[in-house]
């Protein structure tokens, strides 16, 4: 091969330093588009996200700074978990370290917007201003936080953890977000969740909600529900899906019922989809979190009585509008966006999800079911729910039908009762000022108890909404009512498993 000649040699060296910078030019700007997280992808699209949650990655290419906090319960210190590096997954390292030897709570969700709207645990009941909210079990009225180390899973290969919302009454919440969608303004989420752990109870929701935590009545809420409960009966399969908690409801159409062709949705990892343009439509999706594209499970009008929306300025996650805090469920990220989010935005965020790399969410959870009667050491006779009218009481000398009860232990340890005659839930309604009767379709937290155990080897059943005893007063000639604040032989059953 022969030399260039000096002159041709300056020439050709000219003409690459004018031309390499050119090529890099291009080459640096289509790595940035490739490097577009699903943040960046939204504010592309025209509805840039205004509040955006993760324990896993960054969701935006800039972000670099914390994801969440964590305490332990050792010395309640706390500490900020982070990233990798900017636009990465999360360092899980320090964490596993801090939590060494003690137990870890996640404290507060970080907000990767410039809106700074952080959650931290839900105030619940314990809040000014919220009278109508339902009781959280934490310290007056509010709720508790997820376990950090609970919900191990990879993300691009490196470990991370999720939210657990496992325990009753685990939930975050925000009630003075900033720049976010409110009354009937277009609005779109997403979340990142799984069918490992779901229930049909109210509510595991991820969106907007009432800055009071109480029910402010139908559209004041509009959030991502996922689970089983379908408020107006009727559904068809098993679920879960994914439906929009707009409140006073569970929709997963118009009509509150799912789409007969899709009986379930369900993945190790899950993405949900809502959106809402507040006057005309509500729009639900669904997808695999590692792999394919995204299922329109429902769009079109929005029920009767939801038009036009009246959206508040609060963000939860974990409870329901009202902080109804017997959902169940696992987040791992998710966004609220101000306006009403295309098909083709949404698509390019389900492969930027995809692309996270979501793996090894191998935690799983058992519920038991046993099929028991009650026996009062008030009297010595059998507690009886004969039918949907008549309060539960102890006045059977034998075991039948009524005195039969499915009694489902959840995941948390508290429990339900379901009877044999009528087949409804037993509720301690009216936050126990009324006596039990078996007269409720399905759970709710009148309808769930802790089943204590007894040193004599008798049990109580202590109701969740008001943590009163359930007690067969006046020698169990009087209905059961949950109205006692120590055990004593009114108080005592005999549990008989069959």
């Amino acid at each position: 091969m022969h030399a260039l000649p000096t002159f041709r040699r300056r020439l050709f060296v000219l003409l690459l330093a004018l031309v390499l910078p050119v090529f890099g030019l291009a080459t640096t700007q289509t790595a940035a588009a490739a490097t577009q997280k699903t943040c960046d992808l939204y504010a592309s699209g025209g509805t840039p996200c205004a509040a955006a949650y993760s324990t896993t990655r960054a969701l935006f290419a800039s972000y670099n700074g914390p994801l969440y906090q964590i305490q332990r319960a050792s010395d309640h210190g706390t500490l900020n978990i982070g990233l990798r590096s900017a636009g990465g997954v999360v360092n899980s390292a320090p964490q596993v370290s801090f939590c060494s030897g003690t137990s870890c709570t996640i404290t507060q969700l970080y907000d990767q917007t410039s809106n700074a709207n952080h959650m931290p645990i839900s105030p619940g009941s314990a809040c000014s201003g919220c009278s109508g909210a339902l009781h959280g079990p934490g310290p007056n009225g509010a709720d508790i936080g997820a376990d950090a180390m609970a919900l191990p899973v990879t993300v691009s290969g490196q470990p991370a953890y999720g939210v657990l919302v496992n325990n009753i009454g685990t939930g975050y919440r925000n009630n003075a977000v900033r720049n976010v969608p409110t009354g009937a303004q277009p609005e779109g989420m997403y979340m990142v969740t799984s069918s490992n752990l779901t229930s049909g109870s109210c509510c595991f929701d991820f969106g907007s909600a009432e800055t009071d935590d109480s029910d402010d009545g139908n559209s004041t809420m509009n959030a991502i529900y996922y689970g089983s409960a379908c408020w107006v009966g009727g559904c068809t399969g098993p679920g879960p899906w994914v439906g929009g908690d707009l409140e006073n409801g569970m929709y997963f159409s118009d009509n509150g019922r799912n789409p007969t062709n899709i009986q379930s949705e369900t993945g190790m990892f899950v993405t949900a989809w809502e959106k809402n343009n507040g006057t005309t439509n509500f729009t639900l999706k669904f997808g695999n979190g590692q792999s394919g594209g995204l299922t329109t499970s429902y769009s079109g009008a929005l029920p009767n009585g939801y038009n036009p929306m009246k959206v508040q300025p609060s963000i939860e996650l974990g409870t329901g509008g009202d902080n109804s805090p017997l959902g169940k469920g696992e987040f791992f990220e998710g966004a609220v966006t101000t306006g009403f989010p295309s098909d083709a935005t949404e698509n390019a965020v389900q492969a930027d999800l995809v692309a996270a790399g979501y793996a090894n969410n191998n935690t799983t959870f058992h519920r038991s079911t046993s099929v028991v009667s009650f026996r009062a050491h008030a009297n010595g006779k059998y507690v009886d729910a004969s039918n949907n009218t008549t309060s539960l009481i102890a006045d059977a000398t034998s075991i039948g039908t009524a005195e039969i009860f499915d009694m489902f232990t959840d995941t948390d340890g508290t429990i339900g009762l379901r009877a044999h005659s009528d087949n409804n839930w037993v509720t301690a309604e009216n936050n126990g000022a009324a006596p039990l009767i078996a007269n409720r379709g399905g759970p709710g937290p009148w309808e769930t108890f802790y089943l204590l155990h007894n040193p004599d080897g008798s049990v109580s059943l202590r109701a969740y909404n008001n943590q009163h005893l359930v007690t067969a007063e006046n020698a169990g000639a009087s209905s059961l009512i949950a109205n006692r604040t120590a055990v004593g032989p009114w108080e005592e059953f005999d549990l008989i498993t069959h």
